[in-house]
């Protein structure tokens, strides 16, 4: 494999960066490919897209995605490699694992047509969600986000926005992914009797309240989580949702999510930034500068 591009999970790489991994959660949080074991420093990164230049014939040239950590070349299995379709550009398709996280969250949730739905935190994957959602049939969508800057993402998503205290209530579904205690109340604030939290905020090793008082035992509330390493539905495969999440990456919609881009030989220096928010970010795309990229 010859990388093409890469992209920075802002929260999750981050988090690992600081070292903020808890040890009873090593295992579960190791990328598929990482080299070297938690606590900080290790290779971490699964959002690649290259182009197959030794392999199967089938595969030799095409433009695949890998849940690789930033590199520059690379051997891995055949089946570890998913090739990005025709219509989706390289440069976009570094979203694929991300977007499959809000397919699985989507699964997970099962929305209704005309459900009234809120997504809490206006990240890498809260953004991701809207985006999937924002023309499911009949709903409402409004993304809520502290940041009033993620009105112009919203905006390009096509969904709603709102700051917290502005936020439409009545929802039958909340996605909460602004990783906050602030975030997950307004969460369950916002949902109608028998609502429902899908939680798929990463805490690291923090320790968060969750109101469970108050309103939350008389409208009869759920929260459930959400996490990637199981697929949502038991009639898919990981294959099939990685599938699914390069095929929506045909919409355009999604390049609002990735909003700055670095050359490789500019990580070591970029990476820090990006963990105390010198740069703020969604996806941070990498680029290898590597010749030529395939249509």
């Amino acid at each position: 494999m010859r990388t093409l591009f890469s992209g920075v999970s802002r929260g999750t790489e981050t988090l690992v960066f600081r070292g903020g991994v808890p040890e009873n959660q090593y295992a579960t949080m190791r990328a598929p490919f990482q080299d070297g074991d938690f606590p900080w420093p290790v290779k971490y990164g699964y959002l690649n897209v290259g182009v197959v230049e030794h392999g199967p014939g089938q595969l030799l040239g095409r433009t695949v995605f890998c849940l690789y950590p930033h590199q520059t070349r690379y051997v891995v299995p055949e089946t570890a490699v998913t090739p990005v379709p025709d219509g989706v550009p390289a440069a976009r398709a570094v979203l694929a694992g991300t977007v499959e996280t809000a397919v699985n969250a989507v699964w997970d949730a099962r929305p209704l047509i005309g459900d009234r739905i809120a997504v809490v935190g206006g990240g890498m994957v809260g953004s991701s969600i809207a985006a999937v959602l924002a023309t499911f049939p009949g709903a409402r969508v409004q993304l809520v986000d502290a940041d009033p800057g993620r009105a112009d993402v919203a905006d390009r998503l096509g969904v709603g926005f709102a700051l917290p205290d502005n936020a439409l209530d009545g929802c039958d579904l909340v996605f909460h992914a602004s990783a906050t205690e602030a975030g997950l109340t307004t969460a369950l604030n916002l949902l109608a009797p028998e609502g429902r939290v899908v939680e798929l905020s990463w805490y690291g090793d923090r320790r968060v309240a969750v109101p469970l008082g108050e309103f939350f035992h008389s409208r009869r509330l759920t929260i459930r989580s959400s996490q990637v390493g199981t697929v949502g539905r038991p009639d898919r495969s990981y294959a099939e949702r990685m599938a699914l999440a390069l095929d929506l990456l045909a919409d355009p919609r999604f390049d609002a999510l990735i909003t700055g881009s670095s050359a490789f030989e500019e990580l070591p220096a970029v990476m820090p930034k990006l963990a105390d928010g010198q740069i703020p970010a969604l996806c941070h795309r990498i680029d290898y500068g590597q010749g030529h990229v395939p249509e």
